[in-house]
């Protein structure tokens, strides 16, 4: 469905220097932000999020050890 929208020409273009920026087309930048809005969730947009967003971390070679967690937890307590 294509919309016609009233913008200030100045605003215009810094919302193009931004969808530029980011690597997206001006049309790309709202309709992310229209399904942001309405809360519609697309599950391939959240498995490449999740992609982007997965091995960022260092966990600097330590690993979950639940009974060092517990441990910890039953200390504090007493």
């Amino acid at each position: 469905m294509n919309v016609t929208l009233s913008v200030d020409e100045q605003l215009l273009a810094r919302a193009r220097k931004k969808a530029e920026a980011l690597g997206k087309s001006l049309n790309q930048l709202i309709r992310d932000y229209l399904q942001s809005l309405a809360g519609v969730d697309d599950p391939e947009r959240s498995i490449a999020e999740f992609k982007r967003l997965s091995g960022k971390g260092n966990s600097r070679g330590w690993r979950f050890n639940r009974d060092e967690i517990h441990s910890r937890h039953d200390d504090a307590r007493s």
